[in-house]
Order: structure tokens, then C-alpha cells, then sequence
């Protein structure tokens, strides 16, 4: 947490509370870290990790961001920032389509978990790395990088966060919670 006060403001209290209070799913590994500096006076941030049913590896990053004055291109006074990236297996990483759905995981998430925002804005990112000599790994990665920011609307930040949990767990293929994917069984 950064400060150019010593008194933390109750808002951003609040809102850091109720991103802690989120219960993700058991697939899904959350980590508080230290936060950006000189972004806002107030920040947060966590890490998230989690692997999918055909051990798709997703990293992420939610920081919470608070100014009391506010910047303009926030449209208010806190700002929530999301980074994931993820390995693609080839096939999809050559789907035109794939930036739009990435993209889609983020707002049907944030619809889903019923949060409010305005100033939704971000990129999708597709990358594609060749190995050559005797760097070790397999010869070809691709990865999906998917980077937002937006101003959550309302006082309650705890679907912001389950909104970002649900991003991750879509990017890695995960079905909803209480549906079995295809192929998978249990065993019980």
C-alpha cells in the first residue's frame, strides 16, 4: 500500500476488505503482493495462479488503485487493473476471433458477478515465441495477454474481485462451479 497520508481513507478500506473477503474457486491460488508505486497514493494488489483441465497455466494481477481526488480518465476516485496471461495451445492461438473472445471472458465476467463499472477499457494481446539453439523449452509458445482498467461504480468491490476470478478461470478453460466438463470424470 502506498500513502501520501498516514491515515488510510475508509473507502479504500472498504474496497481492499472486500477484495480480501472473496472466496475463489479451489483450482484458483490468490497471494496478496506489494502493490505499484506512485500510480495513486493508495494501492493493493494481488496475484492469482491457476491451471486448467488440459493443464492450461494462467498467471494474473488485480491492483486496486485510490485517489481521493480523483483522475480524470478514471471517471472517480478508485480504478481497478487486471492483468492475465496465459498459455494458448496452437489452435486456438491461430483463431482470428480469439482477441474478441478474450476480451468477452472479461465482460460477461463482470457481468456475471453483477458489478458495476463505467471507463471499461483494455487490450488483448496474442503472442507467439520461437526457440532456436540450445535454449531449453518446447520450440514454440504461444501465449494471451489480456490487460483492463476500469471504475468500479459502487461502494462493494467484492464482485470486481469474483469478476477477476472468473476471468481467470475462463481463460484456462475451466467450466462454471458445479459442471463437469466433457471428458472429465470423478470418481465417488
Amino acid at each position: 500500500m502506498t500513502a501520501s497520508t498516514s491515515r488510510v481513507p475508509e473507502l479504500f478500506q472498504r474496497a481492499v476488505s472486500a477484495l480480501k473477503s472473496v472466496q475463489p474457486r479451489p483450482e484458483l491460488q490468490l497471494a496478496e503482493v506489494k502493490p505499484p508505486q506512485r500510480l495513486a497514493p493508495w494501492a493493493f494488489a494481488c496475484t492469482a495462479e491457476v491451471t486448467g483441465p488440459a493443464d492450461v497455466l494462467a498467471t494474473g494481477r488485480l491492483v486496486l488503485l485510490h485517489d481521493p481526488e480523483g483522475q480524470e480518465a478514471w471517471d472517480g476516485v478508485l480504478r481497478v487493473v487486471a492483468f492475465v496471461r496465459a498459455e494458448l495451445d496452437a489452435e486456438l492461438a491461430a483463431d482470428p476471433l480469439l482477441p474478441s473472445v478474450g476480451w468477452s471472458w472479461l465482460t460477461d465476467a463482470l457481468e456475471a458477478s453483477g458489478a458495476s463499472w463505467t471507463a471499461l477499457g483494455g487490450t488483448v494481446t496474442e503472442t507467439s515465441s520461437a526457440r532456436f539453439g540450445d535454449i531449453a523449452g518446447p520450440s514454440r509458445t504461444d501465449d494471451l495477454e489480456l490487460r483492463a482498467s476500469w471504475t468500479p461504480t459502487g461502494d462493494d468491490l467484492t464482485p470486481h474481485g469474483e469478476a477477476f476470478c472468473e476471468l481467470m478461470a475462463s481463460v484456462v478453460g475451466l467450466p462454471p462451479v458445479g459442471v463437469a466438463a466433457f471428458g472429465l470424470r470423478r470418481d465417488g
